[in-house]
């Protein structure tokens, strides 16, 4: 199992991105000549993810994205927050947050329905979204002008750690409470 173990662990390492069950499977299965039992898969990534819970490993076995990866444990926020903010150029800006926001509660959502949203043109956020891989193309509506879609992508789902969209924040209601400044209360009345 150990043998089995060590393949999963260097393709899960390897990876640029989450590593899927099925994938692990077929490089496994081709590699071997023979098929491998997704048993046999899914008993080696609890092993690993048992090994790596220990405290002299700085990262841990995470399913993310629809597969497997490894990333740090809590415990190292600060250390990473610190090298993250260094690097801030490749953060995403208030505005890019708000338009990817949008997007995700909204998809598949042209630009103009977001610019009504946010009230401002969203030309450079959308832009700069889609280079970094956070949104995609989903395709055209079918309105006059047939304008693009947008929507998130599988690259969304691993930089917000999550393995489905039903996985979001639920939107709070943004209902404006009334004022009620100088009236009585009902029970007073």
């Amino acid at each position: 199992m150990n043998f089995l173990q060590n393949h999963i662990e260097a393709l899960i390492f390897c990876s640029p991105g989450p590593a899927k069950l099925a994938d692990i499977k077929a490089c496994l299965s081709e590699m071997f000549n023979a098929d491998v039992p997704e048993e046999d898969i899914q008993g080696a990534i609890l092993v690993l993810d048992e090994k790596y819970q220990s405290e002299e490993y700085a990262f841990q076995l995470t399913k993310a994205g629809g597969g497997y990866q490894f990333l740090t444990k809590p415990a190292y926020q600060a250390s990473i927050g610190i090298m993250l903010k260094q690097q801030s150029k490749k953060r995403l800006s208030t505005s890019a947050l708000e338009t990817l926001s949008i997007i995700a509660y909204k998809q598949p959502i042209s630009k103009t329905d977001i610019e009504n949203i946010r009230g401002v043109n969203c030309d450079y956020a959308v832009q700069k979204l889609l280079d970094k891989g956070l949104v995609e193309i989903r395709g055209k509506a079918d309105t006059i002008g047939r304008p693009i879609l947008y929507g998130t992508s599988p690259k969304f789902m691993e930089y917000f750690g999550i393995n489905d969209l039903n996985e979001l924040p639920t939107p709070k209601d943004f209902t404006q409470e009334v004022n009620t400044i100088g009236e009585t209360p009902e029970e007073n009345q």
